[in-house]
């Protein structure tokens, strides 16, 4: 199951049921659980691999952040199960900010993807062919990059959101939206995929309802919070929490 031509530190720990391809290089403080297959010439270090994972060739996951204030710190990436990344895929380590980068469980990572530094990327997410993220971007489950997308440092995205291609994304994006240009805006609900997933007929109206709140009336941001917070949808209390805790405000209709 491991190849002849790979090259595996000492100290990596493999568990059973792993494929290494040829000319992988698994390097030091790194942790490859069962049933991950890593197909050839890949590089690996500093990082814990989740189960049944496949990497494709010429992916680059652990190498030293590309921050200039990192100093050699020991950090880490962290892969949960069942996630997928694609072929030339480039995922690094954390800094002492956070010291590590997390990507969670049923993830794709589409070719040519770069995460930075930092990064947490939740469960169920896809991420496009030659999407990059910059450091301390936070992504909620469930979220659709499409191709070629540049996310600005410290932008937070929200659950089931999905991104158009090209976009270039420089502030926060609540949950259930879509939004697509350069800069971005919100152009409305991701109904589909809200229907995809089973939500309720009642519960996509309180969120059509929490969307015309917020960027139809003439409330002011703070007062249509408010109001929202009034309703008893889990839904609702998602898209207020996430404003609550933005720090570079939300992206809007144009």
């Amino acid at each position: 199951m491991i190849h002849q031509t790979a090259i595996i530190s000492k100290d990596a720990v493999i568990e059973d049921n792993v494929e290494i391809g040829p000319y992988t290089v698994i390097g030091p403080d790194t942790v490859i659980k069962s049933g991950t297959k890593i197909h050839g010439q890949c590089v690996i270090e500093y990082a814990q691999i989740g189960k049944n994972c496949e990497i494709f060739n010429f992916s680059s996951i652990g190498k030293r952040p590309q921050d200039l204030k990192y100093q050699g710190e020991h950090t880490k990436v962290i892969v949960g199960d069942n996630t997928t990344i694609r072929e030339g895929v480039t995922l690094n380590r954390g800094t002492a900010a956070a010291g590590q980068t997390v990507v969670g469980n049923n993830c794709l990572l589409m070719a040519c993807a770069h995460i930075a530094h930092d990064c947490i990327i939740k469960d169920n997410v896809i991420v496009g062919y030659s999407t990059g993220i910059a450091g301390h971007v936070e992504i909620d489950d469930g979220a659709i990059l499409s191709a070629s997308i540049g996310v600005h440092q410290f932008c937070k995205i929200g659950k089931s959101v999905i991104i158009g291609a090209g976009s270039m994304i420089n502030m926060d994006i609540i949950p259930y939206v879509t939004v697509q240009g350069d800069r971005a805006v919100l152009v409305g609900l991701n109904l589909i995929g809200l229907k995809r997933k089973k939500v309720k007929f009642s519960e996509i109206e309180d969120i059509k309802s929490a969307y015309r709140i917020l960027f139809m009336s003439k409330l002011s941001l703070e007062d249509a919070i408010a109001k929202l917070e009034e309703s008893n949808s889990l839904y609702v209390k998602d898209i207020t929490d996430f404003i609550k805790r933005s720090q570079r405000g939300i992206t809007r209709p144009k």
